[in-house]
Formats: structure tokens, sequence, C-alpha cells
């Protein structure tokens, strides 16, 4: 942090200067918006193939042809992009005890009632359904997609097993979707949360409003009487 933290209070000791907290490193921003844009791109041209009336979206990738030659390639950056997030970041987003409160008390979550919530780590129950949703089914899509992937599996599987993977497939990614878009508008809603994703760090207010027992970890691994920034996760 580059200011020293009140815990108890949620003040800075020096009012007249904003206190930042780093919430993440350079590569884990990377990787995100890697991972973002794979899934914005893999969506469109997806969409693309799943209905005639979405034809004209093949245009952003150079016609029908190339889109599908293009599709299942960025469906394996995804893959691979994902499973960076997945290793930095799955031990923060295991379930916690005060997880459960949270999701009981999701009514106050939605009508801004913050004061009644128990404290949570770095992630709350929310942003944990969307990383554990996201993990299932980009697995159910890349193990899908490979099936009907005839240019390289076509020996390997039955008609049978297409036709299920398809159907499988299509419902996996409507429901990606979904996820995703839950996920934009979490973070539009929740001021301040995409400058964490931009700079690498978040106010010391933010913190304190809505990851209590996160920043109080970072305030008790940092050195006591010394200043400057804390590492970012």
């Amino acid at each position: 942090m580059s200011t020293d933290y009140d815990v108890e209070k949620g003040d800075s000791v020096h009012p007249g200067k904003p206190v930042i907290v780093d919430r993440y490193t350079a590569g884990a921003r990377v990787n995100h918006w890697i991972t973002a844009v794979s899934l914005v791109l893999l969506a469109l041209s997806g969409l693309a193939l799943f209905h005639p009336s979405l034809f004209f979206l093949t245009g952003l990738f150079g016609g029908g042809p190339l889109t599908r030659i293009i599709h299942p390639w960025i469906g394996v950056l995804l893959f691979f992009s994902f499973f960076g997030l997945f290793l930095r970041f799955w031990k923060a987003n295991l379930w916690k005890r005060e997880d459960g409160t949270w999701l009981a008390r999701l009514r106050d979550v939605l009508t801004g009632h913050e004061e009644r919530l128990p404290d949570v780590g770095k992630y709350n129950a929310g942003q944990k359904f969307v990383f554990w949703s996201m993990s299932a089914l980009i697995i159910v899509l890349i193990t899908t997609g490979l099936i009907i992937w005839d240019q390289y599996f076509s020996l390997f599987t039955t008609i049978e097993q297409k036709r299920w993977a398809v159907l499988i497939h299509a419902i996996a990614a409507v429901c990606a979707i979904s996820v995703w878009i839950i996920h934009v508008y979490a973070a539009i809603w929740v001021r301040g949360t995409i400058r964490a994703m931009t700079r690498g760090s978040v106010t010391g207010g933010w913190a304190w409003r809505h990851h209590r027992k996160w920043l109080r970890e970072l305030v008790g691994r940092a050195p006591k009487g010394k200043s400057g920034n804390t590492p970012a996760e």
C-alpha cells in the first residue's frame, strides 16, 4: 500500500493522501485481458456459426470459411489463457464460511446495504461463482469442441458423439456468455472495480468496503513501521 492505513477506522492516517492498494500484478492483468478478448472473439465467431440470422458476424473474421478455421483455435487460446488464471487464483476462490453468510444476504448486496455483510477475502461468493462456473464451462467447451473439430479429430469420434457434443457445446456456450455478462455488469456496477484490472490497484476505501478481510490480511503481512507498496497477488 502506498500509505499507512488504519484498518479499524478504514481511514488513511494522512487524509489528504489517497490510500492505494495493489490488487493485481501486470502479469495477472495481461493474462486476464487475453482471456477476456479471447472469450469475446470466441462468442462472436461461435454465434456467427450458430444460426443463419447471425451469419453476418462472419464478416468480422474474413467470411464463413475463415470463421470456421479460426473459431476452434481461439478456443484453444482461451483454454490455455484461462488455465493461467486458474493457477493464479484458485486458492483465493476456495469457499469460506463467510461466503455462505454473504450468499444468504444477497438481498443486502443487491440493495447496497453492505454494512450488513460479513467481511470477505479477496473474492466474495458472487465472484467465486463466476470463477468456478467459467472453470467448469471452459472444460466442457474445450472437450466438446475437440470432439466436433473434424479437421483433426474426425477419425476418433462417431456421428452420434458429434451430435451430442454440438448440443452440449451450444448450451455451455450460452451459459458461459451469460456468466460473462454477469461478470462485466458487476464490475461496472461496483464503482472502482474496473481500475483493478486496468491499473492493478484499488483505493483503500474500496478495499475496506468490499473486501475488508483481504485488506486486513494485506496490512498484517506488511512490515510494521514501514511504508511502501504491498505486493499485489
